[in-house]
């Protein structure tokens, strides 16, 4: 390959992102500088996140600009180098884009972090990457769930979700999932060892929340707003925890998001709804990586990734199946198309 493949944001999405919102450039691949390095990606990562880092208003990180190449957490080697700390081979990951190529180190403005020996690319970006620590550090630090605790998660199937169920499993608790299809409830319960798995598109999800939460919903992990969040707000115990992760049903939303109407629940039994950030856990993503480790060695958890091929031009359509439900696991898109 003799170019850099490179989408940047050309426009900001009124409601779903479309072709419009994105521009390919080829550029000829990067020359590092002093303390830089290239990396070829391999991996990179798709998250509901996305949705929000496009918006042109105040959040936890600064909105992509018009022009910029489209901010995606990614995976992949060095393959030139004019830095020490990086040579030519190391498999690292990071905030590096959707392009082909990033300049890495010295004054690019881009960090690459190694990714440890027996770490694989894949997993460097789900269950030891941003996935797997939000999952960690959601439900430990913020649902704080015990054992013999009922633990709700939607977007059971999502890479989120999907490991959030699997730790509260791992601590004792009793574990219903929600997700779209019949095929993933069974997926949730089958492999990853849930309880049991409400399909939100199959009926009523009060009701079915009322019949797979008898006793009530202790600890809530929300990754989807809206309806779901207001029917687990109807299902808590007292003291119970409801964890916000995310709102994708909401993302899209052209007028204000809805809110939840049962917040009353909250005060009748003295619970609380915490939303929560992973890059606040930055300075412990270590700890969490080495318990999940053993974890994974052990055979306590399993981690799943949905890959989509065709290169980085697939990137903007690959995207639009998180807000389609049509991912179970982890959603990555290969970069490289050889292989």
């Amino acid at each position: 390959m003799t170019v850099n493949r490179k989408i940047l944001l050309a426009q900001r999405p009124e409601q779903m992102f479309s072709d419009a919102c994105f521009a390919v450039v080829e550029e000829p691949i990067p020359e590092p500088g002093d303390g830089e390095a290239v990396v070829r990606l391999e991996y990179l990562s798709l998250d509901p996140a996305m949705r929000g880092w496009v918006r042109d208003e105040r959040s936890y990180m600064p909105p992509v600009q018009i022009g910029d190449v489209m901010r995606s957490g990614s995976a992949g080697r060095v393959v030139s180098s004019r830095s020490p700390s990086l040579p030519v081979g190391t498999a690292v990951m990071g905030m590096l884009g959707w392009q082909e190529y990033a300049v890495v180190g010295g004054s690019s403005g881009m960090l690459a972090n190694p990714i440890p020996d027996g770490v694989d690319l894949l997993d460097s970006l789900s269950l030891f990457g941003s996935t797997g620590v939000t999952a960690y550090f959601g439900v430990l630090d913020i649902g704080q769930p015990k054992a013999g605790e009922t633990f709700v998660v939607s977007g059971a199937a999502g890479g989120v979700g999907s490991i959030a169920g699997q730790i509260a499993k791992i601590v004792g608790c009793r574990v219903v999932g929600i997700a779209g299809t019949k095929e993933k409830c069974s997926w949730v319960v089958d492999e990853l060892g849930f309880d049991a798995c409400i399909d939100y598109k199959a009926g009523d999800v009060a009701e079915a929340l009322r019949d797979a939460c008898p006793r009530g919903v202790d600890v809530y992990f929300d990754n989807v707003g809206g309806e779901i969040l207001d029917a687990a707000l109807a299902r808590l115990t007292r003291y119970a925890r409801v964890v916000i992760c995310g709102a994708i049903s909401q993302y899209n939303a052209t007028g204000a998001m809805t809110g939840p109407s049962n917040y009353m629940s909250l005060l009748v039994n003295h619970a609380s709804m915490t939303g929560f950030v992973v890059s606040d856990y930055g300075d412990r993503y270590a700890e969490g990586i080495s318990e999940m480790a053993g974890w994974l060695s052990a055979g306590k958890i399993v981690s799943r990734e949905d890959i989509a091929q065709g290169g980085v031009k697939k990137f903007p359509e690959t995207l639009l199946r998180l807000f389609e439900g049509a991912n179970t696991g982890k959603l990555v898109l290969k970069v490289t198309e050889e292989d």
